[in-house]
């Protein structure tokens, strides 16, 4: 691991900005910022020099500080650009114009991957599984084509985050279709993606790498308490809130009793829908693993929550790396990136 100290310009959302001060018995883990608290704070311990950097609707402000402050590397902790969040790719490609190396994703990487659509034909097209999907845009008729059966799931073709997802999500009638549809129109904003509800085991593999791709172990969603009837799917409220994963016993580790040959199955195939999509620096990979043993990648999420003790850096621990290791990884990796690379 390298050891060369440099300064590190950590770009932010202008709410999610640490205190440079944490007063004693805040709870960090509930925190809105603990992300980025946690890679500031772990950097600067490490020795490097870290600035953050709020960022909202100026690009200005990154140009200005790489020029003053001559940063080493940009740690690109943003989802988005003026409350857009397909405007991340943009903030990237601003990085690349300034020959600014970052850490993550490139910007093609984060196009391909941010559009669920568009990810989907591309791994089909490398014969990797994925639900049959539909695609259905505000003010055009919303019709169910005869492949698509029931039951289905209903998401944002481009949020990311569970944003829109919830237990109404899953649908089996033509009725409900209709109704969730409009519901993603209306309330996210965004054109609705129609895919082949999965039922099966959830699945998710973090990759590390540009060029050479290290798999970490196979981490797994659990629903241990869930209501009969309802689905297991990663909700909004399954993600982020505390209490609704203690009632239902949500949790997520090792994936347990999964042959060695299976997990190397689907740790392998997560590298090839990596390549496919044509992702760098670090990504998580969703599955479905069905009962008949068949493999389903439901997307891939460059850049994903890279929290202490969260899915990426706990099953990074597993495979021996502290969270101090994972961050540099990070960086070498952005510090190694070439965008010629991809061209």
């Amino acid at each position: 691991m390298s050891t060369n100290k440099l300064r590190v310009l950590a770009l932010m959302h202008r709410h999610l900005v640490p205190p440079e001060k944490v007063e004693e018995g805040t709870d960090i883990t509930s925190a809105p910022w603990r992300t980025e608290y946690d890679v500031v704070s772990t950097l600067t311990a490490m020795g490097h020099e870290v600035r953050p950097l709020a960022v909202h609707d100026d690009l200005g402000a990154i140009r200005r500080t790489a020029e003053e402050w001559k940063p080493h590397i940009a740690f690109n902790l943003l989802e988005g650009f003026d409350d857009v969040t397909i405007f991340d790719q943009n903030v990237v490609s601003h990085l690349e114009l300034l020959k600014l190396a970052y850490t993550g994703c490139n910007p093609r990487g984060l196009l391909l991957a941010r559009d669920k659509s568009l990810s989907k034909k591309l791994l089909s097209y490398h014969r990797i599984h994925v639900p049959e999907f539909e695609v259905f845009r505000a003010g055009r008729p919303i019709r169910r084509h005869k492949h698509l059966t029931f039951p289905l799931i209903v998401k944002s073709l481009t949020q990311e985050a569970s944003i829109g997802i919830s237990q109404a999500s899953v649908v089996d009638s033509d009725e409900k279709l209709k109704e969730r549809v409009q519901f993603i129109h209306d309330s996210i904003g965004t054109a609705a993606i129609v895919e082949q509800y999965i039922e099966g085991r959830e699945i998710y593999v973090g990759i590390f790498g540009n060029q050479t791709l290290h798999a970490l172990p196979v981490w797994e969603l659990y629903f241990k308490n869930m209501p009969e009837g309802a689905r297991r799917i990663a909700t909004d409220r399954v993600k982020w809130s505390v209490k609704y994963q203690k009632k239902y016993g949500i949790d997520s580790g090792p994936a347990l009793d999964l042959p060695d040959a299976v997990a190397g199955e689907i740790q392998h195939l997560c590298k090839r829908a990596y390549r496919a999509l044509e992702l760098s620096g670090y990504a998580r990979i969703d599955l479905r693993l069905d009962d008949a043993g068949r493999m389903w990648v439901l997307e891939a999420n460059p850049n994903p929550q890279i929290a202490k003790g969260e899915d990426f850096a706990a099953s990074a621990e597993k495979a021996g790396m502290s969270y101090e290791a994972v961050l540099q990884r990070i960086i070498n990796l952005g510090m190694r990136w070439q965008p010629e690379s991809v061209a």
